[in-house]
């Protein structure tokens, strides 16, 4: 059984071409994997600005939805 030696920049240089070609071979699940955490990041913004404000009646929050308010 042969011995392979690799120097660090060998082996730095080795997970940078694996790591490039698989995010240009997998560009469309990466864009899917960014797009949800950014929809968490907004839902959290969100939760978290709706528990410092004051609570809305019912009638408020469905006259918004419809456009009435």
């Amino acid at each position: 059984m042969s011995t392979m030696t690799m120097d660090r920049e060998t082996i730095k240089n080795t997970f940078k071409e694996a790591i490039s070609e698989t995010l240009r071979e997998e560009r469309d699940l990466l864009h899917d994997v960014f797009a949800e955490v950014l929809e968490d990041v907004a839902l959290t913004a969100a939760i978290r600005e709706g528990r410092r404000t004051e609570l809305a009646a019912r009638e408020e929050v469905f006259a918004a939805l419809e456009g009435d308010a």
